[in-house]
């Protein structure tokens, strides 16, 4: 066994055992603390080999501390505990009287589905704060996040940057939208009529094919008449041309149905699901202000799904 006293242990591993001690679950812990489940597992391999103790262990669904980790418990607790006091005494934020900007990084789509709840809730409980959105290639987000020109940046899984933290925050599904002039019925709406009628498809710009490859999943083939960047095109193009039908993210299809140019119909077939999740720099994980921002951000979405 390796002289304990001669090597040090880095904080972030004591917050990985403080997590898996309440999750019971590489999982679980992984998504508490924002990080990716090959990360806690890494974790998790690191504290073995300081203590070379397994120190939890799999009992059917659930990770069980072992004698020894059991034992720490407490005092790693403690150590947590006393630091996390020292630094809110040192650097602490308060929502009510703070007038930080909060930066967003999202799309168009972010913005007409989301930050309309964003601006309620922040408004309510940190009034003099104010919020900016911008929006980003994918192959910028990761350094708009470590500059600080965003706070958190809300996407979806294929954001490719393994440096950033990420938390998931809902999934996503998908809904078919028409014309309000449209006369179709969801009895109408078979995956004949569905494949023989011309699609608009939205493409970002950055992010070629992201929704074609999740809708067309399992060989279904369009005919895709229109291919666009923009979702806030969508229902412009739909209203007056009730003979084209788009594919679209069931809240976005919600909030297009309520201005009454679109009807919302539910896909003829199975459709798969994908992960809207909030991003952010490791610069910025201990930050109180970015803290508070990710806990809102999540309870916000939690309320959302509910």
């Amino acid at each position: 066994m390796h002289d304990i006293h001669e090597r040090k242990l880095d904080l972030n591993l004591l917050l990985a055992f403080d997590a898996l001690l309440r999750e019971g679950s590489v999982t679980k812990a992984a998504d508490q603390l924002g990080l990716t489940q090959s990360a806690m597992s890494h974790a998790l391999r690191r504290l073995r080999d300081f203590y070379a103790d397994p120190l939890f262990v799999r009992v059917g669904d659930v990770m069980r501390p072992t004698p020894y980790a059991e034992g720490l418990a407490p005092l790693v607790l403690e150590i947590i505990s006393t630091v996390r006091v020292k630094l809110m005494t040192q650097a602490s934020f308060d929502p009510a009287t703070s007038r930080r900007v909060f930066s967003f990084c999202m799309s168009d789509m972010g913005e007409l589905v989301f930050l309309p709840r964003l601006i309620e809730r922040l408004r309510s409980i940190a009034p003099h704060c104010r919020i900016r959105t911008i929006q980003a290639p994918s192959e910028k987000i990761a350094a708009c996040l470590e500059s600080g020109d965003a706070d958190l940046a809300l996407g979806s899984p294929y954001l490719e940057a393994p440096e950033l933290f990420r938390q998931e925050l809902f999934p996503h599904t998908f809904a078919c939208i028409v014309s309000h002039k449209s006369t179709m019925t969801q009895t109408d709406f078979t995956i004949e009529r569905f494949l023989s009628m011309q699609h608009v498809s939205v493409t970002l710009s950055d992010r070629s094919g992201l929704y074609d490859r999740a809708i067309d999943e399992g060989g279904v083939k369009r005919d895709i008449y229109l291919t666009t960047p923009h979702f806030l095109m969508v229902p412009m193009i739909l209203e007056n041309n009730p003979t084209l039908v788009a594919t679209v993210p069931r809240e976005l299809a919600r909030v297009f149905e309520r201005y009454n140019a679109v009807r919302m119909l539910e896909p003829p077939m199975p459709l798969p699901k994908f992960s809207l999740r909030q991003y952010w720099h490791p610069r910025h994980h201990h930050d109180p202000a970015n803290i508070w921002l990710r806990q809102m951000t999540k309870e916000l979405f939690d309320n959302f799904m509910s």
